[in-house]
């Protein structure tokens, strides 16, 4: 997998409104993009690791973080951006891929600066932490997001579906609370299923998907 320069990243986006929204990681791709429109750098291990702070490479907290309280609970809320002079660069971290807060979001595409291209994954929360029966939820809830996220774009906004990286036998990460630690053997394999599932339906919408599932397969302790 080639990697992608400063250069190159930063003529690609130039004067283009990125939105991106997810988990943890896709907090990190919004830092990858940040850092990479500024300069030939890639994340630290910190900087991968660090959530909620005030600023990161010139951005700023908009809402949530460290403004707030911070916790690995599903209301937890991180607001960010980043803006120069030719490059808008925001991510929203969600926990469900259809809540009154995603339709919060949608709302502001319909009223607000529509994006030029949306960056979305939302899955391992959705499949863990609401219904020990995820599956019927979270096709409904792919279903209704599909929806209303065609209804607040316009048509020429490139919207790309990144499927879930897998999940190594030993799983860390701040969505896996106490609570559903036994969830964890099962895990990997749900996270295949539901990507099979979200990965078809977005190509059914028009998205484009991303199979960073494919790209990580040999990266299991990432």
């Amino acid at each position: 997998m080639k990697s992608v320069s400063h250069l190159q990243a930063s003529q690609l986006l130039h004067n283009k409104f990125m939105v991106v929204l997810g988990d943890s990681i896709q907090r990190a791709v919004y830092k990858d993009l940040v850092l990479l429109v500024q300069k030939e750098k890639y994340l630290s291990l910190r900087q991968l690791r660090s959530k909620g702070e005030m600023s990161f490479e010139q951005d700023c907290l908009v809402e949530g973080g460290c403004l707030g309280q911070m916790h690995n609970g599903t209301e937890y809320k991180e607001v960010r951006q980043f803006q120069s002079a030719h490059h808008l660069v925001r991510f929203y971290l969600v926990t469900r891929i259809c809540s009154r807060y995603m339709k919060s979001i949608l709302e502001d595409f319909r009223h607000g600066l529509k994006p030029d291209v949306v960056f979305v994954n939302s899955c391992v929360w959705d499949i863990s932490r609401y219904s020990c029966s995820w599956v019927d939820d979270y096709k409904e809830n792919l279903h209704r997001f599909f929806d209303e996220l065609r209804e607040a774009l316009p048509e020429e906004t490139l919207v790309v579906w990144n499927l879930t990286m897998p999940l190594g036998e030993r799983i860390k990460g701040g969505f896996l609370v106490p609570e559903i630690e036994h969830k964890a053997p099962q895990l990997r394999y749900d996270v295949i299923e539901a990507n099979f599932y979200s990965g078809t339906l977005a190509d059914v919408y028009g998205m484009d998907v991303l199979d960073l599932h494919f790209q990580f397969r040999f990266s299991l302790h990432h």
